[in-house]
């Protein structure tokens, strides 16, 4: 198999870095370009960025900030937030970003998939959907929208079908009951999704430590492991450390896959 990518994924609302508990309970981390430049030095596999403000003010991509970061970043960047359409989506790409992150714009007009793909080719196509149980469907896993606010009421697999018919190049799982817990990677999220997908998959929220990954990878094959405490957060009273995995940490994740 192909080697797994491990991804830091970062929150920036109003311009600054944050962490959620349940997409909640924000707590300020800082800058985020002083972030990126961290990452930088600790060669980052790729990285994902979210504007989880700009969809909830309904405001356009913030293309200044996306600059910036694009000019500072070594590694690759999936971002997203507050893009509605097709124009949005070539700004973004022209200033440096290989993959834009649709998330409502996707649920809302899914036929903006596969304009892009066709403009841009799927490669940089990422379609995140925030998932929890809900106990309207009797604990049943179903999207949400607008920091986890919004229920979309069908079922999510026949969206997640449609996804990719459509073109996207990359699925991104967002666990909101595992966001900032720590507690790992939502197992049976991931069971209930996996079967259905036929692109590369990343799976968000609750890992803490390499073991979780190495877990995760063996049992379902993922091709990305996104992590948002572990790699800007230590200890219980959650300080403030931007960190990431060392050689030996990895090696130990993929120690039992045969990379190709």
């Amino acid at each position: 198999m192909l080697r797994p990518r491990i991804i830091p994924s970062l929150l920036i609302n109003e311009g600054a870095l944050v962490k959620t508990i349940n997409f909640a309970n924000e707590k300020y981390l800082g800058d985020p370009l002083n972030t990126v430049r961290i990452f930088n030095e600790k060669e980052v596999d790729e990285l994902i960025i979210s504007d989880i403000s700009a969809t909830t003010n309904k405001s356009e991509p913030n293309y200044q900030l996306i600059s910036d970061i694009a000019s500072e970043c070594r590694m690759p960047i999936c971002y997203g937030g507050g893009i509605k359409n097709i124009s949005h989506i070539e700004k973004i790409i022209s200033l440096g970003v290989e993959k834009v992150a649709l998330s409502s714009a996707a649920i809302n007009n899914p036929e903006l998939i596969r304009d892009a793909s066709n403009i841009l080719g799927s490669q940089s196509i990422v379609v995140v959907l925030d998932m929890k149980k809900s106990g309207i469907f009797k604990n049943k896993f179903r999207i949400y929208t607008h920091r986890g606010k919004k229920l979309f009421k069908e079922n999510p697999i026949n969206l997640i079908k449609k996804i990719q018919e459509l073109g996207a190049g990359e699925l991104v799982i967002n666990s909101i009951d595992k966001d900032g817990t720590r507690t790992g990677y939502d197992h049976e999220l991931i069971s209930y999704v996996k079967e259905h997908i036929k692109i590369p998959l990343t799976i968000i929220g609750g890992c803490d430590n390499k073991y979780d990954m190495k877990s995760a990878i063996e049992k379902f094959g993922l091709l990305g492991l996104g992590a948002g405490s572990l790699f800007v957060l230590k200890g219980k009273y959650r300080a403030v450390l931007i960190q990431y995995l060392n050689t030996k940490e990895k090696n130990f994740i993929f120690s039992s896959i045969n990379l190709i």
